[in-house]
């Protein structure tokens, strides 16, 4: 990996950890659709510095799409394609209330709805970690 991939990768991940610890303190607050939303950018953050990592400059917003980019770099990632794709689904509905059929976001998602999240997230994180260490590069 080349520095300046190095760097670039690093920037994200540190990122995407710090909107997971976001997304943890909306959850607490009861604040259900800010911290589904703030787990979906970890995760797109997470596998965009695997992407960096790799040479790659990634673009676009699906996590789904994301994994799937990292599935043809590293087999591993295969473990979180279906799971890691229902983060797509916090894109939008969670923060525009022309995304739901009706009412706001933050009445449209509970506690359930977080927790999920928030978990495919760690998981999304810890994998682009496993990953990397595993190719000798630590974030």
């Amino acid at each position: 990996m080349r520095p300046d991939h190095a760097l670039e990768a690093k920037r994200w991940l540190k990122q995407a950890r710090r909107d997971l610890d976001d997304a943890w303190y909306c959850h607490k607050g009861g604040r259900y659709n800010v911290a589904c939303f703030l787990a979906q950018q970890a995760a797109e953050k997470a596998l965009k510095a695997y992407l960096y990592s790799v040479g790659e400059d990634p673009w676009g917003h699906s996590v789904a799409e994301l994994v799937a980019r990292c599935k043809e770099i590293d087999g591993a990632f295969s473990s979180l394609a279906s799971e890691a794709a229902t983060l797509d689904k916090y894109y939008i509905p969670t923060r525009y209330p022309n995304g739901l059929p009706g009412g706001i976001p933050a009445e449209a998602f509970d506690i359930h709805d977080g927790e999920r999240a928030l978990q495919v997230a760690e998981k999304v994180i810890e994998k682009v970690e496993q990953v990397g260490l595993t190719k000798g590069w630590a974030i």
